[in-house]
């Protein structure tokens, strides 16, 4: 398994931005499918984001317009640009890996994933 590491979280104002980072051990292009969680106490994972070997993404309707995630293969690092940041975003946010070759799964769904990063923290006050 590559071993993910996140990077980036934060304490910010609502309305500002946070650029999150989450960086695999090996070549994270080489058949992953690439995702973003949160999760909020007493809740389960949220899907945030997905990009897929392609690079096409996939969002939240929560977060749509305002959170973008891509990729840099050479730096085998995927991040999530997050713009316009409001207190409902406060959350773990949690990168999440799944090696598959097929589109469909590669979905907002945390139980199709079995390869986790530790977390990072964001929070946003009012």
């Amino acid at each position: 398994q590559v071993q993910l590491v996140e990077s980036g979280g934060g304490s910010v104002q609502a309305g500002r931005s946070l650029r999150l980072s989450c960086t695999g051990s090996g070549n994270t292009n080489e058949g992953y499918c690439m995702a973003w969680f949160r999760q909020v106490p007493g809740q389960g994972r949220e899907g945030v984001a997905r990009v897929f070997l392609d690079g096409s993404t996939m969002y939240a309707d929560s977060v749509k317009g305002r959170f973008t995630a891509d990729k840099d293969n050479t730096k085998n690092s995927v991040y999530l640009q997050m713009n316009s940041l409001q207190p409902e975003d406060t959350a773990m946010y949690y990168c999440a890996s799944r090696r598959t070759s097929i589109a469909r799964r590669c979905t907002l769904s945390s139980t199709d994933y079995n390869n986790w990063g530790q977390g990072v923290a964001v929070a946003v006050s009012s």
